[in-house]
């Protein structure tokens, strides 16, 4: 409102509002006063914008008609915006099967214009008042449905959305507190300039004869009467016409005014020193994770196949891959988190003994004792809201505390992940956060739960060497304060080695290697584990020669070769690797490997060295 357009359009908004409201007490009467001896006259001292063929002032009647055109506007304007946002929001709140159904209806409604759908309801709902009501806001619905549908589709991918599921956020809350406050300011705008074209609506229904109907008067009605004289009698018709046209104007630029600023909210909540911290969990000596034979699968390709491994309490387990391997799938498969069209499939997946593919209890024990770090901690947080009630919401769901003691609860688990002062940046919305204290503040979130396992999806992604240590450092306390395993997915392989007891190695979707990784640098068996290693350069490698690289490129998930998948690329295969499929086995110290020619030296110079 400090700027020029905003003051302005707020000032010419709250004319017309209070015009609508004081006119019809202040002027009914004097625009109801007929006047047989001055039927018809033009503009005067007495009468401004003339009288009509009663002798009624039209000026007035413009005025008192203005609180039924903006009440009725304003009430099809919420007719058509709640429409919109119920047809809009319906994949979300109902689900993609039934989503599919009213977009389609929705589509099919877009594509009339806005008029004629505007006509047609109005024979549908029959001539008056009420008819044109539900007509003019039916109209307005498809519109506002399409946009909605749209953003809300765009928001619904993010990675804070997912995080929101995880936390066992219902559809109607996920929808209402993460969803619509980010795609506020399209709507707002929309909506305002709803409310102008309702105006415009019902001025072109009353005229036509099929909105408002005598003695009743809008400006709709009174455009069709002085239309009629309008050779003789311009000023009768262009009063009411240039107040449709100042009305929408005013609600127009108020709403670009307010945009900017609506879905931000500033809650005030006193804060404590110290929250309680709750105990450690308790386990049985059962693994925390068993995947067994896991399969994820999209129309057309199968970019997981048959994944196998478990997590004992307290271990940290790494996946290391190139892109496309699968890594981030099978972590998304893990914490059900794989939509449609996708499908996940297992021999075994159980998390602390609960089958995660019953569909019954996986959510609660997903958003209570399963904490999910994602990689882009920027959009894993909800721009609109502060850190603290992101953080505040997963205690109010799970641990059904009060708002002000999960507040004090999110505070506590911030100065856990060592963000400094902690009270005053609870406050403060994810952009005024570094990278790093953003990735801080997302592992403080998985901590507002008693977390038995933390699934860290390339957590330090985008970090410089100094932060990305914190973060692993941070990562590595919270293991040892609480005994808390960890499924750690990166692409870098020296990260890994320094920081988990064991390491997964995947290609095309399979675990082609398990072994500690105390030992990945010094017995890797596998060709493809043994070229990650030497595209890594470290202090002795020759800068005078070209840095190491794998040959070719992973393999397309949709045309997987027969045979051992990495055989194209590989410098040891042979015709057996191109036509059998190597198991992942055993060797007689518990490392695992899925290779014909396991151990067999690669040459300096050879393919993938």
């Amino acid at each position: 409102m400090r700027t020029p357009v905003g003051a302005s359009a707020a000032a010419l908004l709250l004319a017309v509002l209070i015009m609508a409201v004081l006119a019809p007490i202040l002027f009914t009467n004097k625009a109801n006063a007929i006047d047989t001896s001055q039927i018809m006259q033009g503009p005067s001292a007495e009468h401004w914008v003339g009288t009509d063929n009663l002798g009624r002032d039209v000026l007035y009647r413009v005025l008192v008609a203005t609180g039924l055109s903006v009440r009725l506007a304003l009430l099809a304007t919420a007719i058509g915006v709640v429409t919109g946002l119920l047809l809009g929001a319906a994949p979300v709140v109902l689900g993609r099967r039934v989503g599919r159904v009213v977009g389609a209806v929705v589509n099919i409604a877009v594509a009339f214009p806005g008029l004629l759908l505007a006509l047609f309801f109005a024979v549908i709902f029959g001539v008056g008042t009420t008819g044109a009501l539900l007509a003019i806001g039916f109209a307005i619905a498809p519109g506002f449905a399409r946009l909605t549908q749209t953003l809300v589709a765009k928001i619904a991918g993010l990675d804070y959305v997912a995080a929101a599921r995880i936390a066992g956020v219902g559809r109607t809350r996920l929808l209402l507190r993460h969803i619509l406050p980010n795609v506020a300011e399209p709507l707002v705008v929309n909506a305002t300039i709803a409310a102008g074209s309702a105006l415009l609506g019902f001025a072109g229904l009353s005229f036509l004869g099929l909105g408002v109907q005598s003695p009743s008067y809008d400006w709709g009605r009174l455009l069709g009467e002085g239309l009629q004289r309008i050779y003789i009698h311009p000023a009768a018709a262009l009063a009411p016409g240039a107040a449709v046209v100042v009305a929408g104007l005013a609600f127009n630029l108020f709403g670009e005014a307010i945009a900017k600023t609506f879905g931000v909210r500033t809650p005030k909540i006193k804060t404590q020193r110290r929250a309680e911290r709750t105990a450690p969990p308790v386990f049985d000596d059962q693994p925390v994770l068993v995947v067994d034979g896991l399969r994820v699968g999209f129309p057309g390709v199968t970019p997981v196949r048959g994944v196998s491994f478990s997590v004992g309490q307290g271990e940290t387990v790494g996946i290391v891959g190139e892109s496309g391997s699968g890594k981030s799938l099978t972590a998304l498969a893990v914490a059900q988190l794989i939509e449609h069209p996708g499908e996940v499939e297992a021999e075994q997946l159980t998390f602390q003994g609960e089958d995660l593919l019953s569909g019954r209890k996986h959510r609660h024990l997903l958003g209570t004792s399963l904490a999910m770090v994602f990689q882009d901690p920027m959009t894993s947080f909800n721009p609109a809201m502060r850190i603290g009630r992101q953080l505040a919401e997963v205690a109010e769901q799970h641990q059904n505390m009060k708002r002000g003691k999960a507040w004090q609860r999110a505070v506590d688990r911030l100065r856990a992940v060592r963000v400094p002062d902690p009270g005053k940046r609870a406050r403060q919305f994810p952009h005024e956060f570094s990278g790093g204290m953003r990735q801080r503040a997302m592992i403080g979130m998985g901590l507002m739960g008693t977390p038995a396992l933390i699934i860290a999806d390339e957590p330090t992604t985008a970090l410089d060497v100094t932060v990305q240590r914190q973060v692993l450092e941070l990562l590595a306390d919270v293991r040892a304060a609480d005994n808390v395993a960890i499924l750690l997915i990166s692409h870098d392989v020296t990260v890994v080695a320094q920081v988990c007891d064991r390491v997964l190695v995947m290609y095309a979707g399979r675990v082609v290697e398990d072994l500690p990784a105390a030992e990945l640098h010094t017995h890797a068996r596998h060709p493809y584990t043994r070229a990650l290693i030497a595209a890594v350069p470290d202090m002795t490698t020759d800068r005078d020669l070209p840095l190491a690289v794998i040959p070719g490129r992973p393999v397309d998930p949709a045309q997987v070769p027969p045979g051992c998948a990495y055989a194209p690329r590989c410098p040891l295969a042979d015709e057996k690797c191109t036509q059998t499929d190597p198991v992942l086995l055993a060797d007689e110290h518990g490392r695992q490997v899925a290779c014909w020619h396991a151990d067999m030296p690669v040459k300096v110079g050879d393919r993938g060295e």
